[in-house]
């Protein structure tokens, strides 16, 4: 990693944000694969760090909260087996999206678990200076989490999908269940029935899933160590905000929110968390 000039790290960076696998990134730039990930790793944690510090006192009207399931070193069936749970198996990424400027300020990666969750609100909270209308879906320790971090000093929402079939019968092993209907229930506060939506929040996922070999179904891709996957979230974030060009708004979602002036590329990235 040392031995890498500026140019030969940010062709590194340009193609793990793009969804490439490690391995294929050695194939493209000829750089060892251990090269990549120690890079990757480093960069990630300093991308961490420096949107810690951007995403602060931020006005966001309207949010939208998920949470999209990934997993580390081995599935959580066998993870259990071998009573590794702690580190390997399940592992979820929870994210906010400012639904106006598509910006991301905050995720949280962890287990889908009540105390993951209050992590997650609270570090939200702590970045948001108005009184905003936040959406999710039925979890149910959003409730909870939401309420508390707020002071109920804000409009919750929920979106309620019913399934036609959990067991997803006669629709094949990978296919998703027939949704029957979609409900809205008003939580906390007075919520606008009209913005109550995880629309962005869902395209984000696709946005990960595409972009993060680490998230892509079916592969042999996986995130091998939690901290490994943990640097590549916070590296597509910061790249996301700062660097992608949103198709919509045609401009970064940093731009369009008003904490960036111009279009970042990937080596001032990395000459800002040099510093």
């Amino acid at each position: 990693m040392n031995t890498l000039n500026s140019d030969e790290q940010s062709r590194v960076i340009a193609a793990l944000v793009e969804g490439n696998s490690i391995r294929s990134v050695e194939r493209m730039t000829g750089v060892h694969r251990d090269t990549i990930m120690r890079l990757a790793v480093r960069v990630g944690d300093c991308c961490d760090r420096l949107m810690d510090e951007m995403m602060r006192d931020l006005t966001c009207p309207r949010l939208q909260l998920d949470e999209i399931w990934a997993y580390v070193g081995m599935k959580q069936k066998t993870a259990r087996r071998m009573n590794k749970t702690d580190e390997f198996g399940d592992l979820y990424t929870f994210v906010a999206i400012d639904a106006d400027t598509k910006m991301v300020p905050c995720w949280h990666v962890g287990k889908r678990s009540w105390n993951d969750t209050a992590l997650f609100i609270n570090d939200l909270r702590a970045r948001i200076a108005n009184r905003p209308q936040i959406t999710t879906d039925a979890f149910g320790a959003y409730y909870g989490a939401i309420g508390s971090a707020f002071d109920r000093n804000v409009d919750y929402a929920q979106i309620i999908k019913v399934f036609a079939s959990e067991t997803n019968e006669g629709r094949g092993r990978y296919s998703p269940p027939v949704m029957l209907r979609c409900e809205r229930e008003e939580i906390i506060g007075r919520p606008d029935p009209d913005h109550i939506s995880t629309s962005y929040v869902e395209r984000q996922n696709l946005t990960m899933r595409m972009q993060m070999r680490r998230f892509t179904r079916l592969t042999n891709g996986f995130s091998k160590k939690r901290a490994n996957h943990a640097a590549a979230v916070a590296l597509h974030f910061a790249h996301y905000n700062l660097v992608r060009i949103h198709k919509t708004l045609r401009m970064t979602p940093a731009m369009k929110h008003g904490i960036s002036d111009h279009i970042w590329t990937i080596g001032e990235l990395l000459e800002r968390i040099s510093n």
